[in-house]
């Protein structure tokens, strides 16, 4: 019974935190506060649910608990008076409330639950977006903030990602990030920027932020920094959900739709990413008959009306990048020269060395492994991505290919001392037998 209500809390954390930490930023404009009593009721939870059984609406539970935490909170405090009357004047009209804690959020088991879907619902602040999570990105997203802890900021407080997460995810020190994350509270703070989605003369200036963090977002579903699973289903589902929201709020900004087009693209991918016992499975491995098609063609389609547009952009060239891929019918029909060319395309706007090793590796498929070794030498010269461990696994695939093994151990060797995610680990250790087998 304790497995299951552990596995419940698990899954109510992946699926819940965005929408009760952004629901209790609105209600109490606290951001620490919000995680703060976020954190308590998913501990409160743990014993709750084993007493008295897992909730039918486990989030409607969890935000209610937290609410009334950071209420007890605030009217304990001194200076907590005057914003728990605004708080009283904002939610008036929500029920459940109860400041002294006397409602019982086990009100979640019953049909009538009054937290069920209203704290999306009943709050419109002019934008005409009902959706606290969306609101919170674009607060987030601020100008006055730096472009890294627009993202960052919003991936801790939306998607629940530890520090250690994001800190891998922008290949920084955990310190670098812990402080930026705690700049940017403090600006927000300080400088009173409101929660909101801005009017829409101000949304060009808050896109590319916002785009940012989908992507990561759903990158970070994709493919786990670190954990057992190598996929997150519902990061990558709630990046969707929220790039669809945008693309409604923004239908004629091209790289709006062009990242929807990225994501539906990869997501019909998903399933086939690692087989039944969880072992990640490549891209050439994988059963292509089972790729969601209904997702690819949606995808495609978008980038079609995307690119007619006629302002290209990354996400549209990344998905062109990705279509190469689920449009070829098998792994050995895949147009890696046309890959090649559109990553030194997406390099003009993104000249990062991530991007470089992308490319490396599709030189390396279109014109010999030689050609990708070599790009792949430049970039360990300049030693950039010195922690991350794709650099060294990229040069240990393209040796295996060449037949040099004994070459591409050491390099798996060294990908294996810098891999954090389980999955991922599996794959090299099991290429590294390979090689030394041979």
């Amino acid at each position: 019974m304790n497995d299951e209500v552990e596995e419940a809390v698990a899954a109510a954390f992946r699926e819940e935190w965005g929408q009760v930490v952004a629901t209790l930023i609105r209600v109490t404009g606290d951001w620490d506060l919000a995680e703060e009593c976020a954190q308590d009721a998913f501990a409160q939870a743990l014993d709750r649910w084993r007493r008295d059984g897992v909730p039918r609406r486990p989030g409607a539970w969890l935000t209610t608990t937290a609410r009334n935490r950071a209420l007890d909170v605030l009217r304990r405090e001194a200076v907590g008076a005057q914003k728990l009357r605004e708080v009283a004047v904002s939610t008036r009209d929500e029920e459940p409330y109860d400041p002294y804690g006397t409602y019982d959020p086990y009100s979640a088991y019953g049909p009538h639950d009054p937290c069920d879907g209203r704290y999306d619902s009943e709050f419109d602040d002019g934008s005409g977006v009902r959706d606290d999570r969306l609101r919170l990105i674009f607060t987030c997203c601020h100008p006055a903030l730096p472009i890294e802890a627009r993202v960052a900021l919003t991936l801790r407080a939306l998607a629940g990602l530890t520090t250690p997460e994001i800190a891998h995810a922008f290949l920084v020190p955990e310190a670098t990030m812990a402080q930026r994350l705690v700049r940017a509270k403090r600006k927000i703070r300080n400088a009173g920027i409101p929660y909101r989605v801005p009017p829409a003369h101000l949304l060009p200036e808050r896109t590319t932020g916002v785009l940012g963090v989908l992507y990561l977002l759903f990158n970070e579903g994709y493919a786990a920094t670190a954990g057992a699973d190598l996929v997150r289903t519902n990061l990558c589902a709630e990046a969707i959900r929220l790039a669809r929201v945008l693309a409604r709020l923004m239908p004629d900004e091209p790289e709006v739709v062009g990242l929807l087009a990225l994501l539906l693209l990869h997501d019909a991918r998903r399933g086939t990413r690692v087989d039944a016992s969880g072992d990640l499975v490549t891209l050439e491995d994988q059963d292509r008959t089972a790729w969601d098609r209904s997702e690819a063609e949606e995808g495609a389609a978008l980038l079609e009306t995307a690119l007619r547009r006629g302002r290209p952009g990354p996400y549209q060239i990344q998905a062109a990048i990705a279509a190469c891929h689920t449009t070829a019918g098998t792994a050995e029909e895949t147009d890696w020269a046309d890959i090649a060319a559109l990553y030194g395309e997406l390099r003009r706007f993104v000249p990062s060395a991530v991007v470089r090793l992308n490319r490396a590796v599709a030189v390396g498929m279109a014109e010999g492994t030689d050609a990708g070794l070599a790009l792949v030498a430049e970039l360990e010269g300049e030693g950039e991505l010195d922690a991350y461990h794709l650099l060294p696994a990229t040069r240990a695939d393209l040796l295996r290919r060449a037949g040099r093994t004994t070459e591409a151990a050491e390099a798996y060797e060294r990908a294996l001392d810098l891999v954090e995610n389980a999955a991922e680990r599996r794959f090299l250790e099991k290429r590294l037998a390979e090689c030394r087998s041979v």
